[in-house]
């Protein structure tokens, strides 16, 4: 895996760096939240809300992550679990979609909080992931932070089908063994559905997962809000 950056793009600070086009994103948010909330589909919702703001591709990516249903914030609010929660306990991991959202953060890209308080990327993975320079970073403190709270084994699940995710795997075999973290690391045709089925906690951004999760922890906002001061935050509330 060659070694990168997953920072922001050349137009992104235009795109969201600016407080009226954030304002811009809260208010398009707001109409996707009414849209979805009343049974109106997510596709046809943000070709709507796109075209009224007149958002770009890559901003709708954005719109896209951070909404969600009044039904579908409540119903992931009740089943999200504090910090103190993980003591004893195993969790369950969607690799790619904590890592990536990590790396972004860590290498200086925006990242957006949704209405239901979980945050997404607008990188992705595309079919390849390739490893960048904050990769070990963003794993070491994942695994640490972890430890603190006293989770007894952590589970991560990559999709399988993405190129260099067997090296992947190797390099979190190799940081577990070097210090000590309780993982086992599994590549999966298709992990969502792994972890929509599990009964432990599971942690993901992925609305998907999320509902249909029995519990979930968010990993990537406890992260971000407490050891990343200098993340660039667009937050949709």
């Amino acid at each position: 895996m060659s070694v990168r950056n997953r920072g922001k793009e050349v137009s992104d600070d235009r795109l969201f760096g600016d407080f009226k086009m954030q304002e811009k994103l809260r208010d398009a948010a707001k109409d996707m939240c009414y849209l979805l909330s009343r049974g109106f589909a997510e596709k046809s919702s943000l070709q709507l809300v796109g075209n009224r703001y007149r958002l770009n591709a890559r901003q709708q990516r954005a719109l896209q992550g951070i909404s969600a249903s009044e039904q579908q914030i409540i119903v992931r609010a009740e089943k999200g679990l504090d910090p103190k929660d993980l003591k004893g306990k195993r969790i369950v991991i969607d690799g790619f979609n904590i890592l990536i959202i990590l790396e972004s953060v860590m290498s200086g890209a925006y990242v957006f909080k949704g209405l239901d308080g979980y945050y997404r990327d607008v990188s992705g993975v595309h079919g390849t992931y390739k490893r960048v320079q904050k990769t070990e970073e963003a794993l070491l403190l994942i695994g640490n932070v972890l430890n603190e709270l006293d989770v007894i084994a952590v589970d991560w699940y990559f999709d399988a089908p993405v190129s260099n995710s067997g090296r992947l795997k190797t390099m979190l075999r190799e940081l577990a063994e070097q210090y000590q973290f309780p993982w086992n690391i599994y590549l999966e045709n298709n992990p969502d559905t792994v972890l929509a089925d599990v009964k432990d906690i599971v942690v993901s951004s992925d609305a998907w997962v999320l509902d249909r999760a029995l519990q979930n922890f968010n990993l990537g906002g406890h992260l971000i809000e407490n050891y990343m001061s200098k993340a660039f935050v667009v937050n949709a509330r």
